[in-house]
């Protein structure tokens, strides 16, 4: 594929120059353009969707005055081809807003070479796999440090209030964002509401169970209720969905 088309943007001077100087040093990157504030950023990429050359991906600090990223990146994430976004910050505790707009990464200032790399990684891969890859990714918090854990990891979901906890075969992870929220931005990609707490991604399910009239299933070694209202929509999702080799 052709080089990325690329804006950086940020309010501070010395701060843009330098991450302008990290993206030209990528291969992977072929045109870059940078912006001081949020408006003149959305100058740019309104401009070059009318021109026909849309901009790939945006990095994007978040406090800036004016316009700040979390405002400009949910303007973005409104337009018919949209950009992806790359969050730039000094700051840790938007996360939740990443996800939001199904930002393509979050990095922290400084931001470290490889970090740079890993994150252009992320926006050009989904440019050739296709739209889902770009949801593929969950941004939670450990010890203080933003990472993410890839949807296609996560065996199902459990309802804690506003919050909602990721189990994986690795773990779980508490993050800021409803069960029901989840359910309506997963439902196209291979997960189903079982029961009001739970939400279970369909390739993991190891085992559909009956017995005395009450229904559970077994993922990843865990054994969840399913409500009568959803077994018959889990039964009929089961049938379609491919089954993992061996």
């Amino acid at each position: 594929m052709p080089g990325l088309r690329v804006l950086a943007v940020d309010d501070e001077l010395p701060v843009l120059d330098d991450l302008a100087f990290l993206l030209r040093a990528d291969p992977r990157v072929g045109v870059l353009q940078t912006a001081r504030d949020g408006a003149a950023a959305l100058r740019r990429v309104d401009r070059a969707l009318a021109e026909d050359h849309p901009i790939d991906a945006v990095f994007l600090d978040i406090r800036m005055p004016g316009l700040d990223g979390v405002v400009l990146g949910r303007l973005l994430a409104r337009f018919a081809r949209p950009p992806r976004i790359v969050y730039v910050t000094a700051y840790d505790d938007h996360a939740v807003d990443a996800f939001a707009i199904e930002a393509a990464d979050y990095l922290l200032k400084p931001v470290r070479p490889e970090r740079l790399a890993e994150a252009i990684r992320r926006v050009a891969e989904p440019l050739t796999a296709g739209p889902a890859a770009s949801r593929d990714q969950v941004p939670v918090e450990l010890g203080g440090v933003t990472r993410f854990v890839a949807r296609s990891d996560v065996l199902f979901v459990e309802a804690r209030g506003d919050y909602a906890r990721l189990h994986t075969l690795g773990g779980s992870h508490l993050v800021r964002i409803s069960l029901a929220s989840l359910e309506e931005r997963w439902r196209d990609l291979g997960f189903v509401r079982v029961h009001r707490g739970y939400l279970v991604a369909l390739q993991h399910v190891d085992e559909l169970r009956v017995d005395s009239g009450r229904c559970t299933v077994r993922v990843g070694g865990a054994r969840l209720p399913v409500s009568r209202r959803h077994t018959r929509e889990l039964r009929d999702r089961l049938v379609r969905v491919p089954r993992r080799a061996g």
